[in-house]
């Protein structure tokens, strides 16, 4: 049995996604008593992706973690990585034993500066050849339309990347396969972050040109920063996993990324930014922790540094913008 963990929207859509397998039944975890009441009551999650509806004769819900952990043999976790930790405080190594794991979550955790998989595998002794990581390119709401979306799945146990992928795998819904899991991961963390570049590009009145120039730029960062940290022959950043990722996100009216980043760039300030969009943007969280990252290493990415200044040293949008637009190749 799989267990969903999360009721964001992407954990409703990939629910959703699951569900479209006739046979499949699925244990879903989720935190908001209020979200469980609402899905029984009505077959659809009150807060997200409201116009789904699920057969909850095939959900079994579960509000308390260590029961749906111990329940099911797959594990998929969807969750904001702001909350990680926390999510999982209490738990332990025994609770994960002998279990799959599968991760959709597209950020670090904050507390350990690590991408999802190298924090369960520190801190609960999850064999990297028990994980996959499941990324996009892909927005929920697409997926809640039932419009064509391609999916990833890496893994370093290929036999396991194919049996997650036959989890998501349906009639709107195609996967690839990567042994890449640290690029898939960092990739899906990074483009997270140019989208709300992209986003203060366009709040502060830039056009489609620059933004062109910005996310070719902001391709150079990833290319650089993923591959000194990973170094991998056959890493291929053109390919949709990584770019076609990157673009969906920095271009689309349903990032909510980009939609934070042109708040910014309007003039709203960080925390008026983030009431008034009642969602997260993980490019937020996930700034700060890459920028962490690239002090220790050394590595000089531009346009993460004016983002990480905006954000959390209150620089002003507009002339860090410009420095980093004067200085593009």
């Amino acid at each position: 049995m799989i267990a969903v963990l999360g009721s964001g929207s992407w954990a409703s859509a990939i629910a959703s996604i699951i569900l479209e397998h006739s046979d499949q039944r699925i244990n879903w975890w989720i935190r908001e008593p209020e979200i469980i009441e609402g899905m029984k009551e009505n077959g659809r999650n009150p807060l997200y992706l409201s116009s789904v509806e699920y057969d909850v004769s095939r959900i079994n819900f579960y509000s308390e973690i260590k029961s749906v952990i111990r329940d099911s043999s797959d594990l998929l976790f969807v969750l904001p990585s702001a909350f990680v930790a926390k999510t999982l405080e209490g738990l332990t190594s025994a609770d994960f034993e002998g279990k799959k794991v599968h991760s959709a979550i597209k950020g670090l955790v904050p507390s350990t500066v690590q991408i999802i998989t190298d924090y369960l595998h520190d801190i609960f002794s999850v064999s990297y050849d028990d994980m996959t990581v499941i990324s996009g390119p892909s927005h929920a709401e697409e997926v809640a339309q039932e419009k064509l979306t391609y999916l990833t799945v890496a893994s370093k146990n290929a036999d396991l990347a194919k049996r997650a992928s036959q989890f998501i795998e349906c009639r709107y819904v195609h996967t690839v396969l990567s042994d890449d899991v640290q690029g898939i991961e960092y990739a899906a963390v990074m483009k997270n972050i140019y989208a709300v570049a992209a986003g203060i590009c366009r709040g502060l009145g830039y056009g489609d040109n620059l933004l062109a120039v910005l996310v070719s730029n902001a391709m150079q960062e990833m290319d650089a920063f993923i591959n000194s940290l990973h170094p991998m022959d056959s890493r291929q950043l053109e390919r949709f996993s990584y770019l076609g990722d990157l673009l969906v996100t920095a271009y689309s009216q349903h990032s909510r990324n980009r939609t934070f980043g042109s708040m910014i760039g309007y003039g709203y300030s960080v925390r008026g930014a983030q009431l008034e969009m009642k969602m997260i943007a993980e490019g937020y969280y996930s700034v700060k922790s890459i920028q962490k990252i690239c002090r220790r290493n050394n590595i000089q990415l531009p346009i993460v540094e004016a983002v990480y200044r905006i954000l959390y040293e209150d620089a002003t949008p507009r002339r860090e913008m410009k420095k980093i637009v004067e200085n593009f190749h």
